[in-house]
């Protein structure tokens, strides 16, 4: 599926949606935004639902299925494979966020206090369920089934939607700090770029997706597990 120009006015959308829902609840709230970081999942969970209603229209127009537009292969697939896929996709992920922490905070292992802190513990909970599939549907479904299916070359294909899939990234929470921003983009540019290399070659989206949300989830137990106890999160981040 080749798109036509919209596609530079789609793959920015969730930068440009973050940006938006974050500065509109934290003039509501009446609260600087670095006050409001902590429920950076909510506001994701939202954003993603609407992602995927965006990419549900998209599917109408061009007379396809959301399956179909990501490429889901529903042929058996090798256990091991899939596993040694997923591991890498953990080492890359995590070996990512290590080193944007060194690089632009002189820490290693750089654990951001705001993506791990408490809230209500029922929403926190609730996320483990919604945060983790909404995001894998939603991201996937945008910067690889569209994105990446939605340019000719393989330059373009790879790089461009590996940018605009770590760039998101940089708004989530929003907070207007150069260095946490390119902070942001630079955890997950390796991942970003890696994913989509390997998805342009033929790689099974399903293990794209299965490493995911393993990935979100882990950061949503997390989430959980400080909202109940928030003596860890000052254990963990010293704030």
């Amino acid at each position: 599926m080749k798109n036509d120009q919209k596609i530079w006015f789609i793959l920015p959308l969730r930068c440009v949606m973050f940006t938006a829902v974050f500065s509109a609840c934290g003039l509501i709230a009446q609260k600087p935004l670095t006050e409001i970081t902590n429920w950076w999942t909510v506001i994701a969970s939202a954003i993603n639902i609407a992602t995927a209603f965006i990419l549900h229209i998209l599917c109408r127009r061009g007379n396809t299925a959301y399956c179909r537009m990501i490429r889901l292969d529903k042929r058996k697939k090798s256990l091991f494979e899939g596993f040694l896929f997923v591991s890498a996709m953990l080492f890359i992920g995590m070996g990512g966020i290590y080193l944007a922490g060194l690089i632009c905070y002189g820490e290693f292992p750089y654990l951001a206090p705001m993506m791990i802190a408490p809230i209500n513990p029922f929403i926190a909970v609730l996320n483990i369920f919604i945060l983790p599939l909404t995001t894998t549907i939603a991201e996937d479904g945008l910067y690889l089934g569209y994105g990446v299916n939605g340019f000719g070359s393989k330059q373009a294909a790879v790089l461009i939607p590996a940018f605009f899939y770590a760039l998101q990234h940089s708004f989530i929470p929003t907070i207007f700090d150069m260095k946490f921003i390119v902070y942001r983009f630079l955890s997950f540019l390796p991942l970003t770029l890696w994913i989509c290399l390997k998805y342009y070659k033929g790689s099974p989206v399903s293990y794209i997706m299965t490493g995911h949300w393993i990935l979100n989830m882990a950061t949503t137990i997390q989430i959980a597990l400080t909202s109940f106890n928030p003596e860890e999160f000052k254990a963990l981040t010293g704030v």
